[in-house]
């Protein structure tokens, strides 16, 4: 894919997202790596109005190379897609279920969600937690790389789902599949549950 395309890919995702309500304002944001540049939505602005020409660019480092001011989390897409090689993408949202799971005590850090379907088990796989930092703090840098580079989805604590792919199409599809199981997760809380077992994930091969 081409720089104009991925601009195109990137404002479809940006609304398709919006307009279902996986974010809201101007949470949320969307990167696609071309080449040594990656593409961001930039900061303070909303998924369901950013413009192709109102992307940012930035470098693998994270620095601002073209384009308005990226978002404060674009350390984060960075970050992922340094210690990714083979993925191009990264989501990240604040869609309720998943905010509302990140927000839960007692979550097994290493595994935030159990695998209640068989494409969780396949677009998601293990779901790990990170520790609480604020928005835009780079200290969390460190913690990404040594996450990221075991799992391509992620849920920081008290905030979203930050997840990766081999294209944007893969990303979205694992954070929309990741939302799902979280609203799935409340459904069924207080119900006797029936998540899949470590040999059928094994099995899924994720």
């Amino acid at each position: 894919m081409d720089e104009t395309g991925a601009r195109n890919a990137i404002v479809r995702a940006a609304r398709s997202l919006f307009e279902r309500s996986l974010t809201h304002g101007s949470t949320g944001n969307i990167s696609v790596r071309v080449g040594g540049r990656i593409l961001i939505t930039p900061t303070g602005s909303s998924l369901g109005t950013v413009r192709a020409e109102d992307l940012s660019v930035i470098d693998a480092n994270g620095a601002h190379l073209d384009g308005p001011a990226p978002s404060k989390e674009a350390f984060l897409h960075a970050a992922l897609l340094r210690v990714r090689p083979g993925d191009t993408a990264v989501v990240h949202t604040h869609s309720t279920h998943a905010a509302a799971v990140s927000c839960l005590d007692g979550l097994d850090a290493e595994d935030a969600l159990p695998a209640l379907t068989a494409y969780y088990a396949m677009r998601v796989g293990r779901l790990p937690l990170l520790p609480y930092h604020a928005p835009g703090d780079t200290a969390l840098t460190g913690v990404i790389e040594a996450t990221g580079a075991r799992h391509h989805a992620l849920l920081l604590a008290n905030h979203g789902p930050v997840v990766s792919g081999a294209s944007l199409a893969q990303a979205t599809d694992a954070v929309e599949e990741l939302e799902e199981t979280a609203t799935l997760f409340f459904l069924l809380a207080g119900h006797p549950t029936r998540p899949l077992t470590p040999a059928q994930v094994a099995a899924l091969g994720r």
